[in-house]
């Protein structure tokens, strides 16, 4: 299966580009860059040297792209870009998986309140949300356009969700603090990113209405029944890669820690990119950087009548690329971890 990447060159873009090298069912045939253009592939990307298959980067044409032989596209661009190519792609017949935002959200007034305009919005009515752990599998054969999740709100969903169809949880004041690693800003020269102002150095940003929040609450109302609101607090932390989550959410009354789990078990017990850890033994990101797995906690706080949740993940792959070549695989009839493991 042919596939191409649009905008190949970002944090995102080289861990697509490096995964689909080695995937062992498609072939990347397309990378394109408006800033290295004519540049080969090795040059930009020497870790890839030897295994960079001759490729060399192009101007990213929605138009060419939308007439190619490509089976699949990619979008790793940011908000606002990618609705522009995918206007081109989709009616085209070309399948794309976008890893920004554009598509994320259903409700054209919320994207609106938190990205501005949207450059697409015909396309929200045929777009999919598909977060493989917890989405039903019929957008396989319904798609042509896929949104895949943002880093944060899958470290959010996954713990939370089960718990919530299962009235584990209480949905009033739930709280989620959540780190990422510097890579998440993406690959920018801003003074607040240079390393010398991030080392040693971490700080809340966002608060109150970090974009990510509208992905969240729409998709706790939509897969749970009901409107949940949670106070989500984003933070940047000292690290290149990872997304280290902590949610603390009332319990309802009579729910153990076993039910939790037991819970999370009928969720995920076939789900091979989702560990679950003993009560107490908390994620750590070092341990899941550089994989697609995203690994969750949870102990019972009987002071407080809590539980608090506890998710690691690596924003680029989990959280990002990973993620999205999880969906191309499903989506292709491929080994759920084919190319992942």
């Amino acid at each position: 299966m042919k596939v191409g990447i649009v905008g190949a060159s970002g944090y995102s873009g080289e861990v697509l580009v490096n995964i689909l090298l080695g995937h062992p069912q498609a072939r990347l045939a397309a990378v394109t860059s408006r800033t290295h253009a004519g540049k080969p592939l090795a040059r930009v990307m020497p870790a890839l040297r030897g295994r960079d298959a001759g490729l060399v980067f192009t101007e990213p044409d929605p138009a060419a792209l939308a007439k190619s032989d490509l089976d699949l596209i990619f979008l790793a661009l940011p908000h606002g870009a990618a609705a522009t190519y995918a206007r081109a792609l989709v009616p085209a017949g070309r399948r794309v998986i976008d890893l920004s935002a554009d598509f994320r959200i259903t409700r054209l007034e919320t994207y609106q309140k938190y990205y501005g305009e949207h450059h697409a919005p015909e396309l929200l009515a045929q777009a999919r949300f598909v977060l493989p752990e917890l989405t039903p599998p019929a957008w396989r054969t319904e798609a042509n356009l896929v949104a895949s999740p943002g880093c944060y709100p899958t470290s959010v969903l996954v713990p939370l969700v089960p718990l919530l169809q299962a009235g584990l949880v209480s949905r009033s004041h739930i709280v989620a603090n959540s780190f990422s690693g510097v890579s998440g800003a993406g690959r920018k020269v801003e003074e607040p990113y240079l390393f010398v102002e991030r080392a040693e150095s971490a700080k809340a940003y966002g608060l109150t209405k970090h974009r990510h929040l509208a992905e969240i609450e729409e998709q706790l109302e939509q897969r749970t029944g009901a409107p949940t609101v949670i106070q989500f607090n984003p933070h940047l932390a000292p690290m290149r890669y990872g997304i280290a989550t902590t949610i603390t959410v009332p319990a309802a009354a009579g729910a153990t820690i076993e039910a939790l789990y037991a819970a999370w078990r009928a969720a995920y017990g076939a789900s091979p990119f989702v560990s679950l850890l003993p009560a107490g033994e908390t994620p750590d990101t070092a341990h899941v950087v550089g994989t697609n797995r995203v690994d969750i906690s949870a102990v019972h706080d009987a002071r407080t009548g809590n539980f608090v949740l506890t998710s690691a993940l690596d924003n680029l792959w989990k959280g990002a690329s990973g993620q999205a070549v999880q969906i191309m695989n499903l989506w292709s009839g491929f080994e759920e971890t084919a190319g992942l493991v």
